[in-house]
């Protein structure tokens, strides 16, 4: 038997911690006469894309997909 550590967001039930069950694995859950302060701040990930959008120039969107064709000509010539 394991005992996890968690919180009730007032939509769903949020555990402290990872969970290590399998699929199907039955559960029990006791609800306590406590309370958490302040649920943990829960990150989410966040992509390169979104990272780096406040860098974007939506003007050159229409050059990018002749980019590097006009890179190899500019390099090489029209061989």
């Amino acid at each position: 038997m394991l005992a996890l550590e968690g919180y009730y967001d007032g939509e769903s039930v949020k555990t402290i911690g990872r969970i290590q069950a399998q699929k199907n694995q039955k559960l029990i859950i006791t609800i306590l006469d406590e309370f958490v302060d302040e649920p943990p701040n829960e990150k989410k990930p966040q992509t390169v894309r979104g990272m780096l959008a406040k860098y974007a120039d939506t003007s050159l969107r229409e050059q990018e997909a002749s980019a590097w064709e006009k890179a190899v000509a500019e390099k090489y010539g029209n061989a």
